[in-house]
């Protein structure tokens, strides 16, 4: 088998963080429509992350924070997003780069992305696209199907 030179899972990898990505984006222009409501998991001690050193205390690897009803401020660059959110009836404000991110799930529509570990810190590779003014309408899926939960592990040479 040749030697993938392209390095397709870390394309994939890329694209799949840009999904999320585009979400915050939209949240962040339009405000959570409907019933939608996420949850990011991520590495807390991944570089770029800024988290309060109590959190921190709490969570020494990992988190998972809800953006739902309850958070504020949510901006969106092209590397990272940076929200508010209570914690014990206390806001804290959390910076996270989409590197850092290892799992990602809307339970509304049943969507949910899984990464094995995070991404290396960004390098020479090209920024993910700036924000798109017309969003494309996401597929439905037929009646009756479930979505699925996408590892990449599946995809890795071993």
């Amino acid at each position: 088998m040749a030697q993938d030179l392209f390095h397709y899972d870390k394309m994939v990898e890329r694209a799949l963080r840009g999904v999320i990505r585009d979400a915050l984006v939209r949240v962040a222009r339009e405000g959570m429509k409907s019933a939608h409501h996420f949850y990011i998991g991520y590495a807390t001690t991944a570089p770029g992350v800024v988290i309060p050193p109590r959190l921190l205390d709490r969570f020494p690897a990992e988190i998972t924070i809800v953006l739902q009803h309850q958070f504020w401020d949510l901006y969106v660059a092209d590397e990272s997003f940076s929200v508010s959110l209570s914690f014990d009836k206390q806001v804290e404000r959390l910076t996270v780069p989409f590197a850092a991110i290892k799992s990602f799930a809307d339970p509304s529509v049943e969507f949910a992305l899984a990464f094995a570990e995070p991404a290396p810190a960004p390098g020479n590779e090209a920024a993910l696209p700036a924000i798109v003014d017309k969003p494309a309408k996401p597929a439905k899926a037929p009646a009756g199907e479930k979505g699925q939960v996408v590892a990449l592990d599946s995809f890795r040479k071993r």
